[in-house]
């Protein structure tokens, strides 16, 4: 085996060319010295070793203008996994992907976050140990399982995504500080990245739904309101991880709203689903949580339907002051209280466009989401994937192992 040259300062590593092949853009070693500058013996030295460690792999040959065709070089998307999860309040969700990000295995459970953390966690580990188990029954059926390269978790609640622990959670008891990342790593022995659902489910839509646009606004509205910011296409987490906290937005009593004028509460006590199931029962219709209101909604039931836009109008509020201030190309409404019609949609469209200004509303799209109940689990996998296959990354995994190490 040839040792990977490690690079010069400023030089194109074994991790950048890796990056090339990734995104398509370069096919073959030729293609690599045009776009490096390297000399083609500094390219073949960095591609054995990406070859090495599995990650690129031989793909036949390109067409030729003359002479011997070229190898073509290619991103091998097989050579890890990475296991995905997805936990709501009453829900969860473990996949498994690959480098690529396709899903290759999953599994579904009804669970309470409110139980803890350790039996919810748990349900987790045993659920992702069982998919690694049988690679056979993936979508791509595999002899035997890849190496995970890491898991990658979102809860819903606020998250210190540096550390993984879970801030002060309001719908998640026993949760505060616990140490996630360390509790999963007993049993899956790799990196383990944790963030808030929201943030999770923002990389998903734009994964799938919105690929080519750099700025996004993904709320969720269900037992919780909260929004993931994707600006010049990268996430925006804040100083602590605290961006997006929009539920706890008070909002003053605007002036189409039936409430009180002096009722200033947060957004999350008007408008998410168990605040309108509330709005409802003193109406003397029976709703107790966001699914109800969907099923009433759903029946066509009057109250449920302007109550839902009710609470669209007021998340609309806080909302146009976020387009007034980020200014983004696109507002993705997802959670429970949007499968349900249009009507949480229409009214946050109508106070955006009212209230925000022109400039920023001129091109605005305002939406729900399509990128169905995987967007989770694909978030959580690109959160893994955007560490785990950054050029330092990559460089990491095809250096040499030394003496000590080989010796151990």
């Amino acid at each position: 085996m040839n040792e990977p040259q490690r690079p010069s300062p400023g030089a194109p590593g074994a991790g950048d060319l890796f990056q090339l092949f990734r995104s398509g853009e370069a096919r073959t070693k030729s293609e690599l010295c045009t776009l490096t500058g390297l000399a083609r013996s500094t390219v073949s030295l960095r591609i054995d070793a990406l070859v090495d460690a599995d990650l690129l792999r031989p793909a036949g040959e390109a067409a030729s203008s003359g002479g011997r065709p070229p190898a073509r070089i290619a991103f091998n998307p097989l050579a890890r996994v990475v296991v995905a999860v997805d936990l709501g309040a009453t829900h969860g969700t473990v996949a498994v992907t690959d480098l690529a990000g396709s899903i290759l295995a999953t599994s579904r459970a009804e669970l309470e976050i409110s139980a803890g953390p350790e039996p919810v966690l748990d349900w987790v580990v045993e659920a992702a140990t069982a998919l690694l188990a049988d690679p056979l029954a993936w979508t791509t059926p595999q002899p035997t399982a890849p190496l995970v390269i890491g898991v990658g978790v979102g809860l819903p609640g606020p998250v210190e995504h540096s550390t993984g622990r879970p801030t002060n959670p309001p719908i998640m008891p026993g949760w505060d500080r616990f140490d996630v990342p360390a509790y999963i790593r007993r049993t899956i022995d790799v990196p383990v990245l944790v963030d808030n659902d929201v943030n999770v489910l923002a990389l998903g839509e734009h994964a799938i739904s919105w690929p080519d646009t750099d700025d996004l606004v993904y709320v969720k509205v269900s037992t919780g309101i909260g929004a993931g910011i994707i600006a010049g296409g990268e996430l925006q987490r804040g100083a602590l991880g605290a961006a997006g906290d929009i539920g706890h937005v008070q909002v003053p009593v605007g002036r189409d709203s039936p409430r009180p004028v002096d009722d200033e509460r947060d957004l999350e006590a008007i408008a998410s689903g168990p605040a309108i199931a509330t709005a409802l029962r003193a109406q003397g219709v029976e709703a107790s949580s966001s699914r109800d209101v969907a099923a009433l909604i759903r029946a066509g039931d009057r109250a449920a339907i302007e109550t839902t836009r009710q609470a669209g109008r007021e998340i609309g509020e806080v909302l146009s002051v976020v387009v007034n201030l980020l200014n983004p190309s696109v507002i993705v409404l997802g959670g429970t209280m949007t499968r349900a019609g249009g009507h949480l949609l229409t009214g946050v469209r109508e106070v955006v466009y009212r209230r925000s200004m022109p400039l920023a509303t001129g091109h605005l799209g305002i939406v729900t989401s399509t990128a169905g109940e995987e967007a989770g689990v694909l978030g959580a996998a690109i959160m893994v994937l955007r560490e785990a296959l950054s050029a330092p990354a990559v460089d990491a995994m095809t250096q040499p192992r030394s003496p000590d190490a080989v010796s151990n």
